[in-house]
């Protein structure tokens, strides 16, 4: 069953999660007392767990994060709109900043309901298989939560089991690396039971190889670079990933849930309740009722390699809308729509998908993990390991993905045959020269897919507060954004 058909339980939720405050009856479908009994309600509450993920609404704001909050992006829209934002961008943020608010109760949400179905599915008489698949994806789930959370946040509060007294409430923060120890228990409980393949009809669920690139992901923040390439290898032994011949493919509807997506995020238009994406209006133009937020930097551009015969990396025309060139509608792409005098395209449909009467209701996915973000964690992990000649296969796979481009996408003017000098493999020897190109590569092979701002923190001190020179960053005391001042007004076990 694809969760994008899931029923909406919200009843169920709330039930569960605050029924010690409750003085009456809750009026319902389902209780404490009479869910968690059938296979279907395991399935119900295992969608639940998924409906945090989607970009539905400015709650789930994670690429204010990953692109605003780093040299890729600068707030955009309007000066006075949304000013919470540029407080992030600029790492003057307090901690009652909205959106700081807004992302802490979000990833919260979802680890409520993970773990309602982690402590409860167990105990429904089910087919054995399939109960502990919903456990697993539960699993991986609640590891994807924190895995933003403790990356944003740093120290936070490590709950893992249901809310059933105000003492539960009232949670001490744990350190980063007992928070990383709980993402990693919990994936590598949750690949033992998860599906190798998904089909058509679960599309968004987890998969064994999610499992596996998560791991790795979670490995190489942590600079364990030896398990990090054995979940390389592992989600590769799978033989079901590869990158897609064309670079834009992986950004538009025609081509969701290919074989270069690991881990994606799902959308749908004209439901109720609402499942579309409200991606599609954030970042959009004005002139197609969009709010034209997250729009790339002049740095962010500058990054992109240009031929001596000044061709550039097609990713930059796949993933920026610039002046001289073609927007999604067919028009020219003008200047002025955007305050940076450019606007990102790999979240944002044309007008012949979502029309601008319906903009904020747009269906394309996000992919949160796609093989070429393997690739590269590969790439590092060896090249960290000294086994350089190994990490320039991985990394200059992708490489040469962008150049054949001109080998299969038509509506390149150069179809039919790469232009001299495109994207050279990289022949460097020395560990800190490959290092050096593995991070150009990551800014712009995944650039506005939200991961900027973490692989600059994890890049250390010289390199984040290079990057962010033009902001008030320093890395010892901004690092981490502060705690929201509600979850510290309630929290009573929180010393900050």
């Amino acid at each position: 069953m694809n969760y994008k058909l899931l029923i909406t339980i919200t009843v169920l939720v709330f039930s569960l999660g605050c029924s010690e405050f409750l003085t009456e009856d809750l009026q319902g479908t389902y209780s404490n007392s009479t869910f968690y009994k059938t296979a279907e309600h395991a399935l119900l509450a295992t969608n639940a767990c998924y409906e945090p993920l989607a970009f539905k609404s400015a709650e789930n704001n994670i690429w204010v994060f990953g692109d605003v909050a780093s040299d890729d992006a600068t707030k955009g829209g309007n000066p006075g709109d949304q000013s919470d934002i540029s407080f992030i961008e600029n790492f003057e943020t307090n901690p009652d900043n909205g959106f700081v608010l807004a992302i802490w109760e979000h990833c919260y949400n979802g680890i409520s309901r993970t773990n309602e179905a982690i402590a409860n599915i167990p105990n429904i008489d089910m087919d054995i298989t399939l109960r502990n698949q919903y456990v697993a994806e539960a699993k991986f789930l609640r590891a994807y939560y924190y895995f933003q959370l403790v990356n944003i946040f740093g120290e936070i509060p490590l709950k893992t089991q249901p809310v059933e007294t105000s003492e539960d409430l009232h949670v001490a923060t744990s350190s980063v690396d007992i928070i990383y120890s709980q993402i990693e228990t919990d994936l590598l409980s949750a690949k033992n039971s998860l599906p190798v393949t998904i089909t058509a009809g679960n599309y968004g669920r987890a998969s064994k190889g999610a499992a596996f690139g998560l791991l790795a992901k979670a490995y190489l923040y942590n600079a364990n670079y030896e398990d990090a390439l054995a979940y390389v290898d592992s989600l590769e032994a799978l033989n079901l990933y590869g990158l897609m011949d064309v670079y834009r493919h992986n950004f538009m509807l025609a081509y969701e849930n290919n074989k270069e997506s690991i881990f994606e995020i799902q959308h749908l238009k004209d439901q109720d309740p609402f499942q579309g994406s409200s991606m599609n209006q954030w970042f959009a133009p004005a002139l197609e009722n969009g709010y034209y937020f997250d729009v790339p930097r002049q740095d962010f551009i500058d990054e992109f390699e240009v031929t001596a015969g000044g061709v550039v990396d097609p990713r930059l025309d796949y993933t920026v809308g610039r002046d001289g060139e073609t927007w999604l509608n067919g028009e020219a792409f003008d200047p002025a729509w955007s305050p940076s005098g450019y606007i990102q395209k790999k979240h944002i449909q044309p007008l012949a998908e979502v029309g601008k009467s319906t903009k904020g209701d747009g269906d394309l996915n996000y992919t949160y993990m796609r093989y070429s973000d393997i690739l590269l964690i590969k790439a590092e992990a060896l090249n960290e390991l000294n086994r350089g000649s190994e990490a320039l296969v991985a990394l200059n796979a992708v490489r040469t993905r962008a150049r054949e481009s001109y080998l299969y996408d038509e509506d390149l003017s150069l179809f039919g045959s790469i232009p001299a000098d495109l994207l050279p493999a990289v022949v460097a020897s020395s560990k800190g020269t490959i290092q050096q190109a593995i991070m150009h590569e990551r800014r712009v092979e995944l650039g506005f897919e939200f991961h900027r701002y973490f692989d600059l923190m994890r890049y250390g001190k010289a390199v984040a507060e290079s990057a962010l020179s033009y902001t008030s960053f320093n890395y010892d005391t901004k690092r981490y954004f502060p705690i929201p001042q509600s979850e510290l007004d309630i929290n009573l076990n929180i010393n900050y």
